[in-house]
């Protein structure tokens, strides 16, 4: 079976299936997705979690013996399997195949990876999976159609925006869900339910301003490492998320790695600009940027955003936001000598 998010709350009611893949490179709905399958786990008394995190050399017998396996006190359980890429490689396929085929009872599986292209959900492996349980593909919300997902999450939370409210939102998050969700949350705070005007985002936008994770994106695309650097000390220091800065930054690199890769295949950079719905103001930024590197120095870049992610995770040595800074850096155009990255 096939859903979109917004249909996930409606099939999760009338119970659970065994398998279920989210997919896709909107964070926010993916997230969403993931945590409201989560809740309906443990609300059916799915009590015990298993998670895997798949990466290079992971090795697959781990997952089809954790499904065999009894548990010691018996009790339901969830197998969360996070892929670091966007489908699995070597032997899972086959390993995913293998469970689909005989999914054991009182478990249920989440498979959450990125973005699948038009062959990945066309493969054997994920057939099995959609044949099995479910599919939920994060797409990210078309421009046309943002404001009013804000007026309606809005809502949702009690608030009665006018519609330059939600177009005033809308434009400061530029598609992303995530930021647009924290906008809305930070609305609700300052202002409790009722009516948002106009004036009422300016004033918050204005109050939340002064260092975010766009300002560093936008410093790191325009080529300015004194700027990059000074806004993640900013951020750092207060607090935010180092998970935050690397999705922002990783998410730029991967835009910056397609649009690379069309304009060297001949597709003229307008062209993938608009495939990708770069909005008019920010074109300028990717311009500037893919004038400092090929489809293989942004790729190389988002290989150092995975070792990022480890040492975030505490799965590999170093400080996250030394190679944080780094990665800023090195986007930005700055000299970082590659041995800060191994």
């Amino acid at each position: 079976m096939r859903l979109r998010p917004d249909q996930l709350d409606g099939h999760l009611k009338q119970g659970l299936a065994p398998v279920y893949l989210v997919s896709g490179d909107e964070p926010l709905a993916v997230m969403e997705s993931c945590d409201a399958i989560r809740a309906a786990a443990r609300a059916a008394g799915f009590e015990e979690r298993e998670v895997f995190h798949v990466e290079t050399g992971f090795d697959w017998n781990r997952l089809l013996e954790s499904a065999n396996s009894l548990s010691l006190f018996a009790t339901r359980r969830i197998i969360e399997l996070r892929l670091e890429g966007a489908k699995p490689k070597g032997a899972g396929p086959d390993a995913l195949k293998e469970y689909a085929a005989r999914p054991p009872a009182d478990t249920v599986l989440l498979v959450i990876t990125g973005k699948l292209d038009a062959a990945a959900q066309k493969s054997a492996w994920h057939q099995a999976l959609e044949k099995t349980g479910v599919t939920v593909a994060a797409w990210p919300v078309e421009p046309g159609r943002l404001p009013g997902w804000v007026a309606q999450r809005m809502r949702a939370l009690g608030l009665q925006p006018d519609p330059e409210a939600a177009r005033l939102v809308a434009e400061r998050v530029e598609g992303n869900l995530l930021a647009a969700a924290q906008e809305i949350e930070k609305l609700r705070l300052l202002h409790g339910p009722g009516p948002v005007d106009a004036a009422a985002v300016a004033a918050a936008v204005a109050e939340s301003a002064r260092y975010d994770v766009f300002a560093l994106a936008d410093a790191a695309l325009g080529g300015d490492p004194g700027r990059a650097a000074r806004v993640l000390a900013g951020l750092r220091g207060e607090g935010v998320d180092p998970t935050l800065v690397l999705w922002a930054l990783s998410r730029e690199l991967r835009l910056l790695a397609g649009l690379a890769g069309a304009v060297a295949l001949g597709r003229r950079l307008e062209q993938a600009l608009q495939a990708q719905r770069v909005w008019d103001r920010r074109k300028p930024l990717y311009q500037q940027a893919l004038r400092r590197g090929d489809a293989g120095h942004w790729q190389g870049l988002l290989q150092r955003c995975q070792r990022a992610d480890r040492i975030n995770k505490g799965q590999a040595p170093g400080n996250a936001w030394d190679a944080l800074q780094d990665l800023a850096l090195a986007m930005a155009g700055a000299v970082v000598p590659v041995d800060s990255f191994q």
